[in-house]
């Protein structure tokens, strides 16, 4: 049986997007759904529509501004007073960032490490030694595909990417011989509030057979998790992208990134 079944999900950033798509998959499944996410009038929303479909389900909402350690520790300390043991850890929260890395605000830029890259790590480590202890559980990542290539305009973005494929390599290798999985999705462009928020200053679109929407890739993350992967990239485009990328060596992917570059900042795009 899946550790979904009967369990207890906690997600980040379930306000918007593919954290609230995840948290409406799984709620059919789950003893308990933990929404996190700053905008909690919109959590409480989803609460009410999640306990209306399936009264027995018990959703915990908790406010929290994941780019403060501070909060971070209130609500892992919150997590623990409600008396709840976090059987799966979704780690889905983040921003992105779009421009040359020399006009990035540095307030900014900070503010999308500490969501992207520490308040996963901590959370991850707050609630990880319970399920090895249990012997029962996972992380699922939500990361990129800028965190298995690089590209022009999202420098710091792609790092804090980068940053998630390694850390959830290295738990799979940590994980090694427990029933705890480690597992990470890279999707392309996905249909949420997340290219107005990374700052988009082109006039460009994302082409709509590239994009797929929250559920699609909600739907892909919680299959890849339940079959043990450790790496899964949503949507039929993406993966042959992501092929590509793999079987190319380094210096031509620098090369063509660098051409990407180059007419960026001739276009002003940067």
């Amino acid at each position: 049986m899946s550790v979904i079944d009967g369990g207890t999900i906690l997600v980040t950033g379930a306000s918007s997007g593919i954290g609230m798509a995840i948290a409406r998959l799984v709620a059919s499944r789950a003893k308990a759904v933990v929404l996190v996410a700053r905008r909690v009038d919109r959590l409480e929303e989803l609460k009410r529509t999640l306990t209306e479909a399936r009264k027995e389900l018990r959703v915990e909402v908790i406010g929290c501004d994941l780019s403060s350690r501070d909060d971070i520790a209130k609500l892992v300390a919150e997590v623990a007073t409600r008396g709840l043991d976090i059987d799966v850890l979704v780690n889905n929260a983040g921003i992105g960032m779009m421009g040359s890395f020399e006009r990035a605000d540095a307030a900014k830029t900070t503010f999308m490490i500490d969501l992207n890259v520490t308040s996963l790590t901590l959370l991850t480590l707050a609630f990880l030694p319970g399920m090895v202890e249990r012997d029962r559980g996972g992380v699922l990542n939500v990361s990129s595909g800028f965190g298995l290539g690089v590209t022009p305009l999202f420098a710091a973005y792609i790092a804090t990417k980068h940053y998630v494929t390694g850390f959830t390599e290295g738990l799979c290798a940590d994980l090694a011989g427990t029933n705890v999985v480690a597992t990470q999705i890279c999707p392309g462009p996905v249909a949420t509030e997340f290219e107005q928020t990374m700052g988009n200053t082109t006039d460009a679109k994302i082409p709509a057979f590239i994009e797929i929407s929250a559920e699609q890739c909600a739907r892909t993350a919680v299959r890849a998790f339940e079959q043990g992967r450790a790496l899964v990239v949503p949507g039929l485009v993406m993966k042959v992208v992501m092929l590509l990328n793999q079987l190319s060596p380094r210096f031509m992917r620098r090369a063509f990134a660098s051409i990407l570059g180059r007419y960026a900042r001739a276009k002003k795009l940067a």
